[in-house]
C-alpha cells in the first residue's frame, strides 16, 4: 500500500485500509472529480470527522492521499513535482470540508504558494452525503485587484469542467505572459522586494540601488515590491498574505529569482523557501555574484571566495546540499556523519586554507609596501562609491586603459600606475575597489588585503558622482567606510565627478559646500585644478 500522508494516528485499521485503496482509484481528464470519488471521500471523512485531501496529477492518478484535523489538511512536500517559469505545478487539490465552508484563506494561500493547478474543496450534508464542491484557480491576469478565479460552488452532476482543457489554457496564458517579458532566456528574470520600517524616499532609493547591482549582475528585473511595515515578521520579513501576492506576481511576471533588499538570515531563508519553488536571495548574496563575476587575479578569486563561503556557511541546509563548486578534500568521513555535516565541514576546512593564502597576499603587500617606504614614493588612492568614475579618471591622469564599464563594480581588482607632477615629483596612483551602502561585513574582511592599500596611502582622492541623485548618501556611506577602517585621519580631497552633466550654477555652489574639486573625469582638460590640488598636498606631505 501507498504512503498515507498526515494525521492517520488513532485511525481504525479498516479506515487505513479505505484511505490506502483510494490510490487505484482513476479519474477522466475531464472531470475535477467523479461522483463517485467524491461521495467515497465525503462519506469517509464524515466517519473519522478529519479532513481528507486527494492530490491528483493531470493523468487522473491519485498521487498523494492526505488526513488532517477537522479544521485544515497539510500538503506533505511535493517537490517531485517540480514547477518552471510560466508553469503550474501539475498537481490539483481536492479536499473536504466538514463545517459546510467554501475555500477559505488557507486553501488561497496553499493554491498560490504550491502553484497548484486548482484547489477545490468538497461539503457534505450533515448525514455525510456529497453536497457541494467549491473550485478555485490562479488567474493568468489578474482583474480588478483578483488574483483568482472562484467559480459558482458545483453541483454533484456539474463536475465535468473540462478539467485537463482549463489547466491547458491557463498554462497556454501563462507562457504567453512570460515570452512577453522574457528578453534574453540565458538570463535570470528578477522581482526586487524590500520590506521595511524605513521611510518611504530613504526605502525606495535603496530600492533603485537594488535595481542598478541586479542589471549590473545580468539580471533582468521584472519588478519592484516596496512594503512599509511598522514592524518587520521575523519569520518571513513580509507577512502571509503579501508572501502569496508575491508569488502569483512571479508566475505571471515568468520570474525565476526574488531579491530582498533586506539581508536575510538562515531561518528566514529556511522559513521563505519552505513556502516558495522559486530561488531566494539577498542584497549581500548578489554583491557576492557580482564579485564573483568581475574577479581576475587570484587575489581577488581568494577574497571573493572566502567571502561567499562565510556568507554560506551559516545558510547551509538540509534541503540544499549541492556543494560542486567547492574544491579540495573532503577529508575523513565520520560513522553517521550527514551530508549536510560534511558540507559544513568542508566549508569551514576550505575557510581556513583561504584564510592562510589571504595572510600570505597581505605579507606580501607589506613587503612591497616596505619597499615603496624605502624609495619614498607617495601613494594617492582613489576612493569612492562604485561607479563613480574612479577607473576613467586612473585612465585619464596616467593614459592608462583600465577596463571602464558604466554598471556597478565594474573594476574589482585594485590596479596602480605611476604618475609624474612636474618638478619630477613622482607619485604612485591606485584605484580600488568601489564602496557600496552597508557592504557586506564579510565582503569587508575578505577585502581586507586590498583594503590595506589605503592605509599606506598619502591622500585619498573621494570621486563623488554629482549627476547620480543620491549622491549625498553615497558620500556619507564612503566616509562611514573610511572611519570604520580607521582611515580617517589621511588627507583627503573630494572631487565631483561628471560636472558636464550638471548645470554650472549648481556646481559651483556644491563646490563650496563640499569643499571640493569639480572635474569630468573624461576630460583631460578639466582636470588641471585637480592636479594642483594634488600636488600641493604631496609636496607640503614631503616637506
Amino acid at each position: 500500500m501507498k504512503k498515507l500522508f498526515g494525521n492517520i494516528g488513532g485511525l481504525k485499521a479498516s479506515h487505513i485500509r479505505k484511505l490506502g485503496n483510494l490510490y487505484r482509484r482513476r479519474l477522466q481528464p475531464q472531470f475535477l472529480i467523479t461522483f463517485e470519488l467524491a461521495r467515497d471521500i465525503s462519506r469517509l471523512s464524515h466517519e473519522i470527522r478529519r479532513q481528507i485531501g486527494l492530490l491528483i496529477n493531470r493523468q487522473g492518478k491519485i498521487a498523494y492521499v492526505i488526513v488532517g484535523d477537522r479544521q485544515k489538511i497539510v500538503i506533505p512536500d511535493i517537490s517531485d513535482y517540480r514547477v518552471a517559469p510560466g508553469r503550474l505545478r501539475g498537481l490539483r487539490c481536492i479536499h473536504t470540508h466538514l463545517n459546510n465552508e467554501p475555500l477559505t484563506t488557507d486553501d488561497l494561500t496553499d493554491l498560490a504558494l504550491l502553484r497548484l493547478d486548482i484547489m477545490a474543496a468538497i461539503t457534505m450534508t450533515e448525514t455525510g452525503y456529497f453536497h457541494k464542491a467549491h473550485v478555485g484557480y490562479i488567474l493568468p491576469k489578474s482583474s480588478y485587484g483578483k488574483p483568482f478565479q472562484i467559480l459558482n460552488p458545483l453541483n454533484p452532476r456539474d463536475l465535468n469542467i473540462e478539467c485537463l482543457e482549463l489547466i491547458q489554457s491557463l498554462e497556454a496564458e501563462l507562457a504567453q505572459i512570460t515570452s512577453l517579458h522574457k528578453g534574453d532566456t540565458d538570463k535570470e528574470k528578477a522581482l526586487l522586494v524590500s520590506v521595511t520600517t524605513a521611510y518611504r524616499q530613504t526605502a525606495m532609493s535603496s530600492l533603485e540601488e537594488l535595481e542598478d547591482l541586479a542589471i549590473s549582475c545580468g539580471i533582468v528585473v521584472g519588478e519592484k515590491i516596496l512594503q512599509l511595515r511598522r514592524k518587520v515578521n521575523s519569520k518571513f520579513l513580509m507577512g502571509p498574505g503579501k508572501l502569496q501576492e508575491l508569488i502569483i506576481l512571479a508566475l505571471q511576471k515568468g520570474a525565476t529569482l526574488i531579491i530582498f533588499d533586506q539581508e536575510l538570515n538562515p531561518s528566514q531563508i529556511r522559513s521563505i523557501t519552505d513556502q516558495i519553488d522559486l530561488k531566494v536571495i539577498d542584497r549581500t548574496q548578489l554583491i557576492l555574484d557580482i564579485f564573483a563575476q568581475r574577479a581576475q587575479t587570484k587575489e581577488g578569486k581568494l577574497q571573493v571566495e572566502h567571502a561567499q563561503l562565510k556568507y554560506l556557511l551559516p545558510r547551509l541546509i538540509a534541503k540544499n546540499t549541492a556543494m560542486s563548486r567547492l574544491t579540495g578534500g573532503i577529508g575523513g568521513r565520520g560513522p553517521g556523519e550527514t551530508k549536510l555535516e560534511i558540507n559544513r565541514r568542508r566549508v569551514r576546512d576550505r575557510i581556513k586554507r583561504l584564510e592562510n593564502d589571504l595572510w600570505l597576499v597581505r605579507k606580501q603587500r607589506r613587503q612591497q609596501k616596505s619597499k615603496r617606504n624605502k624609495k619614498d614614493i607617495p601613494v594617492i588612492s582613489i576612493i569612492g562609491y562604485t561607479n563613480a568614475g574612479k577607473s576613467t579618471l586612473l585612465n585619464t591622469l596616467t593614459k592608462s586603459r583600465v577596463r571602464v564599464e558604466n554598471r556597478l563594480f565594474a573594476t574589482l581588482d585594485p590596479s596602480s600606475r605611476r604618475l609624474k607632477f612636474p618638478k619630477d615629483i613622482e607619485v604612485i596612483i591606485t584605484d580600488t575597489v568601489g564602496f557600496i551602502k552597508n557592504l557586506p561585513k564579510d565582503l569587508m574582511v575578505a577585502f581586507r588585503a586590498t583594503l590595506e592599500e589605503l592605509e599606506g596611502a598619502d591622500l585619498l582622492l573621494h570621486i563623488i558622482d554629482i549627476s547620480n541623485p543620491r549622491f549625498k548618501d553615497q558620500i556619507k556611506s564612503v566616509e562611514k567606510i573610511l572611519l570604520d577602517l580607521n582611515l580617517d585621519d589621511i588627507p583627503l580631497i573630494r572631487v565631483l565627478n561628471k560636472k558636464d552633466l550638471v548645470d554650472k550654477a549648481t556646481t559651483e555652489t556644491l563646490s563650496r559646500n563640499f569643499d571640493a574639486t569639480a572635474i569630468s573625469a573624461k576630460k583631460k582638460s578639466t582636470l588641471m585644478p585637480l592636479i594642483e590640488k594634488m600636488k600641493g598636498s604631496i609636496h607640503h606631505h614631503l616637506q
